[in-house]
């Protein structure tokens, strides 16, 4: 660790001492039309406050820039005859890179002297026109500034309202009550695999994500009653983009931190070509280390590593390509391992087992092109192909003591692999000013290969759990219309239809929403639709014994399970920087898979990381109901905040017809976020140092408890492996959680380099609340718990160049 602290002093050093001081950059752009994606000539760019007044106008191409800009932040309005003007706050201006920026305009409604149209772009509206409702952008810099982001574009998002995560240092993410594997990842557009290392065989959780936010570009989240355009999808959607390497200088960026060491590369192609690549590759620093010899025999490390790529390609004639990619690798050996630490697939309990061994390793991959291609001045055609590809194996290994040896055996083993080719195309027409048309169509062919077995209850008799290699295939249609009755009253309706080729099973689900201006500073947004999602696909093929012995199939028939969005919001904004917003939202849950037994509660919505093959119907209901508040102060004069609190209630009923809890039910939670930027310190005024700070509380998952006698003890029966009461099920949480975070950095510009160093310290109280619990023979009564996460620090250096 010495040595790896000496190499990042020495690369402060020859970065701070080797320049002159002249601390300027480059600020560049294009703007073009939002709906057609013309390049806009004659757009007039002013930064604000700047003495004397900078002010420059688009060349044929849509182009501006701005050299010789001082570093820190600069605001950006933009204007043009028939558009709606734009204002651009906050835009961070470092020595070491250069700012270039991709704007859309919106053509305005109304074009009548005296109308000033004010379109903010980076205040949290999501930059998908087609989104009303439910949605917002997550830019860059949030991801990087926000307590507890640790650089992750997943982590971020349970900062906002109505979106929590389990607590137990995983990644997944639940959205209003809903189950993280309903979450639908996308990277430019494209749906992908969940982009998490070390997730579990459900595809969801992981505990790093692959994705890096130095890559990212401005990306939106949406948290129900989504647009036409998204379908297969019942809880969220993350439409993560990567922004474009720069196409006129090479660029560097070095990372070196606890969790990974980084590299990115960008540049142009050739000089005078608008076309850039931009690559990434990150390494576990504990992998380095170790191989490096500074650190041997490390019990449970995450070995993992990650790379990612966009290549940009315009052309003349044929349109713009783009090529993206995003893959990883990870591994762990937990010796000795307990449900405390890391909950392992198959667990049993037999005599004489005194502890196990997990094994786990795990990839993903995603490749994927676009092409846009205009048509004329109004239309265009967006085209995308990607192939995605991911694997689980698990391996669970039993220790075993007698009063002359110890031994191991394997107990469960796991193989999972997912391969999905998927093609779409859609037609985009701004048919007037007032009228915008989308119509699409997708198409997926969805391969898998599952292989899982272990030894049943006390015995050594290895079951098979499943066996199979399928294929199903998805058509998923969509047309959207947004129609602008003025500049205060927009809407957007449209259908979108669900094709399941297994089994012939199919939807129409249509969509609505519109956003109402009230005021200059008030709006009222309401939406509705009905969406459906298939289940995981080791339910259709799930096998059982019928009643004469042979082993059937009885899920291939499985529904899609569905449910009715409706949202209703307000949002008010008390100046250009302060906006309050209410939602209150409805999910009618219905036609969802539950065991086809009266006595039994299981639901896939429940479903963890054991899986269940069960004879399942969809008979199932639910509902999720709630409302968030969120009051946001956006970062101005070097300071925001943002507190937000949602309460909400998720339920469900199996074939018993009780209505029960969902275990993803936490009732309540409550962000608190501040932080304050101290910018040109120092006596070249080169140095900002940044605190960020974030409070949360909220709700633990509700659990199927112990099973427990009248007077309260432990009443588990090993010998008949009975541990829980599923009387009892999801009634409650064993403790509400809390969590306090705190992050400082400290940026350096250099004439030809910026240097950062950001320290971010996860639950600084050390608070453990317990999480689930589990019978555990060594323990104090027998009772064992999953606890949260403790006190983390993470400490990254990066420098730009």
């Amino acid at each position: 660790m010495k040595q790896i602290g000496t190499t990042v002093l020495f690369l402060l050093f020859l970065f701070t001492s080797a320049f002159s001081q002249n601390f300027n950059q480059t600020v560049r752009g294009v703007i073009t039309d939002q709906d057609s994606k013309q390049p806009i000539e004659g757009a007039t760019i002013t930064i604000a406050g700047s003495n004397p007044l900078k002010v420059i106008v688009t060349d044929k191409d849509g182009s501006f820039r701005f050299d010789n800009m001082p570093i820190g932040r600069i605001i950006l309005h933009v204007s043009n005859v028939g558009y709606e003007k734009i204002i651009l706050p906050n835009i961070v201006v470092n020595s070491g890179k250069e700012t270039v920026l991709n704007i859309n305009m919106q053509e305005a409604v109304a074009q009548l002297e005296g109308i000033v149209l004010t379109f903010d772009k980076n205040k949290g509206q999501p930059l998908n026109d087609m989104a009303l409702v439910s949605g917002r952008s997550i830019s860059p810099e949030q991801t990087n500034r926000y307590a507890g982001g640790f650089n992750d574009p997943s982590r971020i998002l349970s900062n906002f309202a109505g979106v929590t995560s389990s607590q137990d240092g995983s990644n997944d993410i639940i959205v209003r009550g809903n189950s993280p594997k309903y979450i639908q990842w996308r990277l430019e557009g494209m749906q992908i695999t969940n982009p998490n290392h070390f997730s579990d065989q459900s595809a969801v959780g992981g505990s790093i994500s692959a994705l890096n936010n130095n890559l990212l570009a401005t990306s939106d989240f949406y948290t129900g009653a989504f647009s036409a355009e998204y379908g297969d999808v019942l809880s969220g959607v993350y439409d993560v983009k990567l922004r474009q390497g720069n196409n006129e200088k090479f660029e560097s960026t070095f990372g070196l931190g606890v969790l990974g060491t980084e590299l990115t590369f960008e540049g142009p192609f050739k000089k005078g070509y608008k076309g850039s690549f931009l690559v990434n590759y990150r390494y576990s620093t504990i992998s380095l280390i170790s191989n490096l010899g500074l650190a041997e025999g490390i019990n449970g490390a995450l070995n993992f590593q990650d790379a990612a790529f966009k290549v940009v390609l315009p052309t003349k004639q044929a349109g713009l390509f783009s090529f993206f990619g995003l893959a990883g690798l990870s591994n762990f050996l937990f010796k000795d391992v307990s449900p405390a630490l890391w909950q392992t697939p198959g667990s049993r309990v037999v005599p004489n087992k005194i502890g196990e061994d997990y094994d786990k390793g795990s990839h993903l991959a995603n490749l994927g092109m676009n092409h846009t291609l205009t048509i004329n001045k109004n239309s265009h055609i967006n085209t995308g192909l990607s192939f995605s590809s991911e694997g689980i194996d698990d391996n669970v290994f039993e220790n075993f003591k007698t009063s002359t040896s110890e031994s191991n055996q394997l107990n469960f083993n796991g193989r999972l692999r997912r391969s999905t080719y998927r093609g779409e195309i859609t037609y985009n027409n701004k048919l007037s000013s007032k009228l915008k048309l989308q119509v699409g169509s997708k198409y997926a062919l969805l391969d898998y290969n599952f292989n899982q077995s272990m030894f049943r209850d006390s015995t050594n008799v290895r079951s098979t759990l499943v066996n199979f290699n399928e294929n199903i295939s998805t058509i998923r249609n969509f047309i959207s219309f947004r129609y602008r009755f003025n500049e205060k009253l927009t809407t957007v309706f449209g259908v979108q239809n669900m094709n399941v080729l297994l089994n012939n099973k199919s939807t129409i689900e249509p969509r609505f929403s519109l956003n109402w201006e009230l005021s200059k500073t008030s709006a009222l947004s309401a939406g509705f639709g009905k969406h459906s999602t298939m289940e995981s696909i080791h339910h259709y093929f799930t096998q059982v014994k019928s009643s004469d012995g042979s082993n059937i199939e009885p899920n291939k028939d499985l529904d899609l399970l569905k449910a009715h969005h409706f949202v209703l919001g307000y949002e008010k904004r008390f100046s250009q920087n302060m906006m309050v917003k209410l939602e209150a939202y409805y999910q009618d849950l219905y036609d969802l898979p539950v065991a086809n037994s009266k006595e039994n509660i299981f639901a896939t919505i429940n479903e963890g990381l054991d899986f269940q093959y069960l004879d399942l119907v969809n008979k199932g209901s639910g509902k999720n109901y709630g409302v968030e508040l969120t009051v946001e102060r956006f970062f101005n004069k070097n300071f925001y905040y943002l507190v937000n609190a949602s309460v909400y209630n998720s339920t469900y009923k199996a074939l018993d017809g009780i209505e029960r809890n969902t275990r993803f039910n936490g009732n309540y939670l409550v962000n608190v976020l501040f932080g304050k930027d101290f910018p040109k310190l120092g006596k070249t005024q080169n140095k900002t140092i940044s605190f960020n700070s974030r409070a949360f509380f909220g709700g633990g998952k509700k659990i199927i408890p112990l099973l427990r006698g009248a007077d309260g003890n432990l009443a588990v029966q090993p010998a008949n492996n009975r541990f829980y009461d599923y009387s009892k099920a999801y009634e409650n949480n064993i403790q509400d959680i809390y969590q306090l975070t705190m992050s400082v950095s400290y940026k350096i510009n250099k004439p030809r380099a910026t240097h950062e160093i950001f320290l971010n310290i996860e639950n600084v109280t050390n608070n453990r609340a317990r999480l689930t619990e589990f019978y555990d023979p060594g323990e104090l009564g027998a009772v064992g718990y999953m606890k949260q996460g403790g006190v983390f620090p993470n400490l990254m250096y990066r420098v730009y160049f």
